[in-house]
């Protein structure tokens, strides 16, 4: 199983981080909402570790799920989070307690961004192959 480590920044305009492969080499970005507690809906997960798992979103369609029980975080529940995804978006304001990936950190109409996270997310998927991961998220 592939694993992989989200290295994260906190800001008070969101949360920004690089994702690393277990042998070091970058993936790409990540945008997720402030730390405000766990808070389901505005809040990024906990730090900690999570199974990745394949998931059919009916909003996003094809994505990735975070999953933890320990830190309260599935895909149905019942947990303190449920759904929280890796899907396409470029600001902490288009995600309700997801992830998205980028190419690039930037701006966009008054907001720090990732860029290109369309590019990113096909990146990722095909990287992912349909199969879960083990994923460490910690402050960098």
């Amino acid at each position: 199983m592939n694993r992989y480590i989200l290295k994260r920044r906190y800001f008070k305009e969101g949360t920004y981080s690089y994702l690393y492969r277990a042998d070091g080499s970058e993936v790409c970005c990540f945008v997720e909402k402030e730390w405000r507690n766990n808070k389901p809906f505005e809040s990024c997960v906990p730090e900690g570790e999570y199974d990745l798992v394949p998931h059919n979103s009916p909003k996003y369609g094809e994505c990735y799920a975070l999953v933890a029980e320990t830190l309260g975080v599935t895909v149905n529940g019942p947990s303190i989070r449920t759904a929280c995804l890796v899907h396409i978006a470029n600001k902490p304001s288009q995600l309700v307690g997801c992830a998205a990936p980028g190419l690039s950190f930037g701006f966009l109409v008054g907001e720090w961004c990732v860029s290109s996270s369309r590019l990113a997310f096909n990146a990722l998927i095909k990287e992912l192959d349909g199969k879960p991961a083990k994923l460490l998220i910690e402050k960098a």
